[in-house]
C-alpha cells in the first residue's frame, strides 16, 4: 500500500512540475529574441509617362508625399523587469500610423504584449499593474525582447486617447516596462 501511495505522489508531483514549467516558462528569461525592423515605408505610386507624338516634353511631378513624421514619443522605465529603449508613434507618408519601439531591451517572458493605455506611467512597483485598470488596446504580441520593431495602428484608433505604452505580460497581468508618450 505504501508503494502505491509513493508512486501516486510521484506521478502527481511530476504532473505539477511539468504544468508549472509550461505555465511559467522560466527558460524564456535566458533566451533573447532580437528583431531589427526598418521603419515601414508605403509603396510610392509610380506614374506612367505617355510616349508618342502627342506626349508633353516635360512632366511636372505631383506633390511628393511627406516622409515619416514622429507625432509622439517617450522613453521606457522599468517595472517588473529592467526595460530600456524608446517608443514613437510615427505618421507615415500615406497617413497611416505605426507604433515603433527603438533600442528595446527587456527580459523575455511568457505572453508579452504591446499595449497602448490611458494609465499614467508610475515608476517602481506602483506602476506594475495599472495598465489594465482603464482603457487599453492590445496591439500585438511582442515580436522580440530586443531591437527595433513596428506595430501598425488601426486606422480608426484615436491615438490622442492614450498616454502610455506598456510591454505587458498577459499571463501574469504585470508590466515589464512602460513609456509615457508625449505629443511632439
Amino acid at each position: 500500500m505504501k508503494k502505491q501511495w509513493w508512486a501516486g505522489a510521484a506521478v502527481v508531483t511530476a504532473v505539477l512540475v511539468v504544468a508549472g514549467l509550461v505555465w511559467f516558462k522560466p527558460w524564456a528569461l535566458w533566451v533573447d529574441e532580437t528583431v531589427n525592423e526598418a521603419l515601414p515605408s508605403p509603396a510610392t505610386p509610380t506614374a506612367t509617362v505617355p510616349t508618342g507624338p502627342s506626349s508633353p516634353a516635360t512632366v511636372t511631378p505631383s506633390t511628393a508625399p511627406v516622409g515619416p513624421t514622429t507625432v509622439a514619443q517617450g522613453s521606457f522605465v522599468s517595472h517588473e523587469h529592467t526595460t530600456t529603449g524608446t517608443v514613437k508613434i510615427i505618421r507615415l507618408a500615406d497617413g497611416t500610423h505605426t507604433l515603433r519601439l527603438e533600442g528595446l531591451d527587456t527580459s523575455n517572458g511568457p505572453d508579452l504584449r504591446v499595449w497602448l493605455s490611458d494609465a499614467p506611467v508610475k515608476e517602481g512597483t506602483a506602476g506594475w499593474r495599472v495598465f489594465d485598470d482603464g482603457k487599453h488596446v492590445n496591439l500585438a504580441k511582442l515580436k522580440g525582447n530586443k531591437g527595433d520593431q513596428n506595430y501598425p495602428l488601426p486606422a480608426d484608433l484615436d491615438v490622442s486617447a492614450y498616454t502610455s505604452v506598456s510591454i505587458w505580460c498577459d499571463r501574469f497581468d504585470v508590466s515589464f516596462g512602460a513609456a509615457e508618450i508625449v505629443r511632439t
